[in-house]
């Protein structure tokens, strides 16, 4: 049983019960939570003393915590998730057994999984991910074009009579591409991180789906460069685009403000 799964009704079955651990606690399985989960398995201890085990910041809700593990845990539902929980302990060693094999497989790519780590977005599954599909030898795609044409990721063109229509993206890795689009939304939530900027700027005229697939295909430009040149990946930083087109830049700001009602006289300031 997946681990999303067996996680979704272990809190099914403390709703049924009237426990609302997952209203207080964001992650009802990390350290605090699992303590209380334990807790309820065995069903000897109090609301108050199910809640004094909550570790550092979580004590600060202790209030709610005795309120949110007052229910009525009857034999069945303790019987059910002594089950359940058991399900996920052995779901997590699964796949701790399988990290390890993965980690064991990549030890010759340690080069590749650094250079890829260093770019937003892609943590150690979506660097495996990549190795895994595309390999780490750039030089059997002639251009960047074609490595993201290959994996799908590659931009159509329909324009007729100067006019643009709908366009998508060609079929490619599916599984490359995934891994991709999951980097482009971890590199969204980024701070002072170019790609971040370069979605928010997409999503304005593009929306939301077209402009993380924009991302996907810059990530996966950044990782052709990285790989050939074998040279870390260099953040351009949130206010690139400033400064890549300052004068636009102006212009943009200028007419903004004369939107709102103002006069603007630019002038240069004094050294």
């Amino acid at each position: 049983m997946p681990g999303a799964l067996g996680r979704n009704r272990i809190i099914k079955l403390l709703e049924s019960a009237n426990i609302k651990l997952s209203g207080v606690i964001s992650d009802p399985f990390g350290v605090s939570g699992r303590l209380m989960l334990n807790a309820l398995k065995v069903g000897a201890a109090t609301p108050e003393e199910m809640a004094e085990l909550a570790q550092k910041r979580m004590r600060s809700k202790l209030p709610l915590l005795k309120l949110a593990l007052d229910g009525r845990m009857e034999a069945h539902h303790r019987q059910l998730l002594s089950i359940q929980l058991d399900r996920l302990d052995r779901f997590d060693r699964d796949l701790k057994q399988m990290d390890a094999k993965l980690e064991a497989k990549l030890k010759p790519y340690a080069r590749q999984m650094e250079l890829l780590d260093g770019i937003p977005g892609i943590d150690w599954v979506v660097g495996a991910t990549i190795i895994a599909e595309m390999g780490i030898k750039m030089s059997q795609w002639p251009t960047v074009g074609h490595l993201t044409s290959w994996a799908g990721l590659c931009p159509g063109q329909n324009e007729r009579a100067g006019k643009r229509g709908k366009t998508s993206i060609r079929p490619g890795n599916p599984y490359l591409r995934s891994a991709l689009v999951e980097a482009a939304l971890a590199a969204t939530r980024e701070k002072d991180c170019y790609f971040r900027e370069k979605y928010y700027r997409l999503k304005a005229r593009r929306g939301h789906k077209r402009a993380v697939v924009a991302i996907a295909h810059k990530i996966l430009v950044a990782i052709y460069h990285v790989l050939s040149s074998d040279t870390p990946y260099q953040e351009l930083g949130a206010d690139y685009l400033e400064r890549l087109e300052p004068e636009r830049l102006k212009l943009n700001l200028v007419r903004r403000l004369e939107r709102l009602g103002f006069q603007v006289k630019l002038e240069p300031r004094r050294a």
